[in-house]
């Protein structure tokens, strides 16, 4: 069989499960790290473990330029290579290439693009996008899609759904089920409800072990993209797990948790951590802040991680101020403990039914602010 997905509790629309695959459980619902090149920036395999996290992000487009699919395969595969025995997902290089404008050709069959790393040419088709996932030895594949852009004309986003639902066929075709394995499909269709529908009736006609929803957090604004989960996530399997690509904020995982979301991935804690930005239970600080320079106090003092347990918020200023390599790296670790606590609080609000009552108050300490006692 392939992976598989078991609901475990529903609080309204949202749901607590389990991801069984060939590479170890997983409690939904879960935020993925994003190891694009095959690293979570910043951090050691150990770190992002220690964060609680399961499961992982590569990237299909990032890995076929460097080091390459072949080369990973003869090192051993992806959770080799990188140390992660766990459960890996690869978005399948869609979204990377399409944002190549003016380095890439699209048809029917594929797309042809040059690297952004030294300008190679190079052929991208959903059979390739699918050999080179599991060249990686993804836990989970992903189809290739085209990711609509935003805006988008009504036109435009009618055909791109289409090539994309094609692909879809054309990508399970391709894929080689294997015990513990899955294949995801992903919804297209920008802020149009009549396409959404369809490209779910598209992909359920198919047949996947999970879906996402691509083509959001591009510009739409959060109100658009809950309208656009409101009633895309009903109408997807119950049996099956749900997807919602690179996104995104605190907030934005609690509005999509709650409309039935299982799974996330985003650069957003990664990247932040690097620039100084750190997300904690009272909102979003700016550690290059001077207000930080002479703060004795720890960063957050309900987080756990070795930043909040160990060091001032005046020393990560410091480092930041100094550009030392330790002030990212301990950033990004808390940034991504933040979110990994973040979700197995959710998690547990909804097996004991209080999701609504926990989110409520998750927002009011944000709203609070740093100067709260």
């Amino acid at each position: 069989m392939t992976l598989t997905w078991m609901c475990a509790a529903t609080d309204g629309a949202a749901r607590a499960g389990t991801l069984h695959t060939a590479h170890g459980e997983v409690p939904t619902p879960v935020f993925m790290p994003v190891g694009t090149a095959g690293t979570v920036k910043a951090m050691t395999a150990d770190s992002v473990r220690a964060t609680g996290a399961r499961m992982v992000l590569g990237n299909t487009y990032h890995l076929m330029l460097r080091p390459g699919a072949d080369r990973v395969a003869a090192l051993g595969g992806l959770h080799r290579l990188m140390d992660w025995p766990g459960p890996i997902l690869t978005d399948s290089g869609g979204f990377q290439v399409m944002s190549l404008s003016g380095l890439r050709k699209l048809d029917e069959d594929g797309v042809t693009f040059r690297s952004h790393v030294d300008g190679s040419p190079h052929r991208l088709t959903p059979e390739v996008s699918i050999d080179i996932q599991r060249k990686l030895d993804a836990t989970v594949t992903m189809a290739l899609d085209e990711c609509t852009p935003f805006p988008a004309t009504d036109q435009q986003a009618r055909d791109s759904m289409a090539l994309s639902m094609r692909w879809a066929a054309r990508s399970r075709a391709a894929f080689v089920p294997r015990e513990g394995y899955g294949l995801f499909g992903i919804v297209q269709g920008s802020t149009q409800r009549d396409l959404r529908l369809a490209s779910v009736a598209a992909l359920t006609g198919i047949g996947f072990d999970g879906y996402a929803i691509g083509g959001l957090a591009v510009g739409e604004g959060q109100d658009a993209m809950f309208s656009v989960l409101d009633y895309t996530a009903p109408a997807l399997p119950a049996d099956r797990p749900r997807y919602l690509m690179g996104v995104g904020t605190p907030d934005d995982l609690l509005g999509a948790v709650a409309r039935g979301v299982d799974m996330f991935d985003c650069v957003m804690p990664t990247r932040a951590g690097r620039t100084g930005r750190a997300y904690v239970s009272r909102g979003v600080f700016n550690l290059r802040n001077a207000r930080f320079a002479d703060d004795p106090r720890p960063l957050d003092p309900d987080c756990g991680c070795p930043l909040c347990t160990r060091h001032a918020r005046a020393y990560l200023h410091h480092l930041f101020r100094c550009e030392e390599m330790l002030g990212p790296m301990l950033l990004t670790w808390h940034n991504v403990q933040y979110y990994q606590d973040l979700m197995r609080g959710l998690r547990t609000a909804i097996l004991q039914g209080r999701l609504e009552a926990h989110a409520a108050a998750l927002r009011a300490r944000w709203a609070e602010g740093d100067d709260a006692r």
